[in-house]
């Protein structure tokens, strides 16, 4: 029995919207023609990976920053337009966002 199945047991005239449900697992991003940059760095001895170029909307940029580090079980940010990821993961990034629909630009190394 899962969770579904209890909440249904709990609440039996509930009748869930299955629309809503969906929107708010699927959020279209907004593609762009320019590519995306992918760039490594270390700052203070560690490695780090840095997207940028983004010029959608800064709410659908910290989306994607928000998958690609659930993807990836890293730790990452998002300041000032760029995002960053801890360690060395530009083949990986540039895999997921090239699934996506991105062009994506590997800069340096």
């Amino acid at each position: 029995m899962d969770l579904k199945d209890q909440l249904k047991n709990l609440f039996p005239d509930h009748q869930p919207n299955e629309e809503v449900a969906q929107q708010s697992q699927q959020h279209d991003l907004w593609m762009q023609e320019e590519p995306i940059i992918c760039k490594y760095e270390k700052r203070k001895g560690k490695p780090i990976t840095i997207l940028e170029g983004y010029t959608g909307a800064a709410e659908d940029f910290k989306i994607l920053a928000k998958e690609l580090k659930n993807k990836l079980s890293v730790g990452g940010s998002f300041k000032d337009g760029a995002i960053i990821i801890q360690g060395d993961f530009r083949n990986k990034i540039m895999d997921i966002l090239k699934e996506k629909g991105f062009k994506v630009k590997r800069v340096g190394g």
